[in-house]
């Protein structure tokens, strides 16, 4: 073994010297160094975030390829993070003759609220919602319901039939690593984002998603966003995203006076005992 890598590094060190790697190979130019932000050679989704996009590999949500999304529970505002992207996915019906592409969620834990998903920009007409028999709305009468492997199978089959435009999956708990490694692999037949929701405590696990991010509430109508992972170096601050607003802005005053309120009145209380 040794001989051969003598042998061959002439041949590595003369191809590094004559430049970028040949068209013909593309696979050779996806290359990337430590202490670089991958660009990738497959294509993306505009997150809709400027900030996020720039710190994402390629500028965008990536295709061909697993995004975990880790949070203490849902409705921190996790669809609303990714609205801009299945916009673009599925479109609007005001905008677009055929609606744009098919978006299927797996096991999500709440209805979906149609006018919301319109009001933001999202023809409801394209998500295809699956549950499973072991989901977090599933009752001990609804058998009819696909267990967790078969769930696991039909996001597989999605990811690898070509027809979907993204692909949205809140994964059980204790997942085994191979499950996740067979998703990946159909991941790379899937010619667009698949983004899968998984409990905080999955960060502590390997796992063969290319890029984690870790979701946490910041206030009304804002979402901190932490880089795991990602093929580049690690980002040492959150980012503070801005979310598209579902409240109309009397609601919203009356949200943050109720925060207000509640963040003086143990103000007030200390004073009262103190005095």
């Amino acid at each position: 073994m040794y001989s051969i890598l003598v042998n061959l590094l002439p041949v590595l060190v003369e191809r590094s010297a004559a430049g970028p790697p040949h068209p013909a190979r593309p696979e050779l130019a996806v290359l990337w160094r430590a202490h670089q932000l991958s660009a990738t050679s497959n294509a993306v989704t505009a997150s809709g975030f400027a900030a996020l996009d720039v710190e994402l590999p390629g500028g965008g949500w990536p295709h061909r390829v697993l995004t975990e999304l880790l949070l203490p529970h849902p409705g921190l505002g996790e669809l609303r993070l990714l609205v801009p992207a299945l916009v673009r996915i599925a479109g609007a019906s005001s905008s677009r003759q055929d609606g744009g592409r098919s978006v299927m969620l797996f096991d999500p834990p709440a209805a979906l609220c149609g006018p919301a998903l319109v009001q933001l920009g999202v023809d409801a007409r394209q998500l295809l919602a699956v549950h499973g028999r072991e989901g977090v709305r599933a009752t001990a009468g609804l058998r009819r319901w696909l267990p967790s492997a078969d769930l696991l199978w039909a996001i597989e089959q999605a990811l690898k039939s070509g027809h979907v435009g993204a692909v949205l999956a809140w994964l059980p708990q204790r997942l085994r690593a191979d499950a996740l490694r067979r998703l990946q692999l159909a991941a790379q037949s899937h010619d667009g984002p698949a983004f899968l929701f998984r409990e905080v405590d999955a960060r502590l696990k390997p796992s063969a998603a290319p890029l984690r991010l870790l979701l946490q509430g910041a206030g009304i109508d804002r979402l901190s966003v932490r880089l795991l992972k990602r093929r580049g170096p690690p980002l040492a601050q959150p980012l503070l995203l801005a979310l598209p607003p579902i409240l109309s802005e009397r609601l919203r005053a009356r949200s943050r006076d109720e925060s207000v309120a509640a963040a003086v009145e143990p103000r007030l209380e200390t004073s009262a005992i103190d005095g």
